[in-house]
């Protein structure tokens, strides 16, 4: 759907300069979703994956952040296995709902509500994000964070366009929770991609 360099806007990279591949296609289908122009791949070009991998190499970063929509819905066994060749670190940030192919520093699994994640790939996660629409999720983020390994970071982040409402309900859970974290999307406080 679209590449960009910038800064990692949330959860545990978060600051860190990265160069974000944004895949089309997604049938999770989240009512908040900002990104809801990925969801039919067919309005988006593909583009060959050297062309991509040599985009992206042009910027100083060497870290690569393949997202969507949902990005396992692709195989990934080739544009990970090239940005691996130029010296990225690639992360991943999905939903869990397909396994992830491809060659991986760091998993993100975000599960939602609308298509639940696979236990499999929970397990592979190194970071759990929750977003936190209403109260019932702090139950659905404890659920999921049973799955998890031991030394998987755990986060809650607050649905942007509720945030006002919900993040002093994430901080007092926090506070009576401590091995959860607080996942911001500074990307969006400071305006940029």
């Amino acid at each position: 759907m679209e590449d960009f360099y910038t800064l990692q806007g949330e959860g545990f990279h978060t600051g860190k300069a990265a160069y974000f591949i944004r895949l089309g296609g997604c049938d999770v289908g989240c009512v908040w979703c900002d990104v809801k122009d990925s969801w039919d791949a067919s309005k988006h070009p593909q583009v060959q994956v050297e062309k991509l991998v040599n985009k992206a190499a042009e910027y100083p970063g060497r870290l690569a952040v393949i997202t969507g929509g949902e990005p396992a819905m692709h195989n990934l066994d080739a544009l990970t296995f090239a940005l691996k060749e130029k010296g990225f670190t690639t992360n991943i940030e999905s939903s869990g709902a397909y396994v992830i192919t491809g060659q991986f520093d760091w998993i993100c699994i975000s599960p939602k509500k609308f298509k639940f994640p696979l236990d499999s790939e929970l397990q592979k996660a190194d970071e759990l994000k929750i977003v936190v629409f209403n109260k019932s999720d702090f139950k659905w983020a404890e659920m999921h964070a049973e799955k998890v390994k031991a030394d998987c970071k755990l986060y809650l982040q607050p649905e942007w366009d509720k945030s006002s409402e919900i993040t002093p309900l994430i901080l007092d859970y926090i506070k009576e929770n401590p091995q959860w974290q607080l996942s911001l999307q500074t990307h969006k406080y400071l305006n940029i991609p």
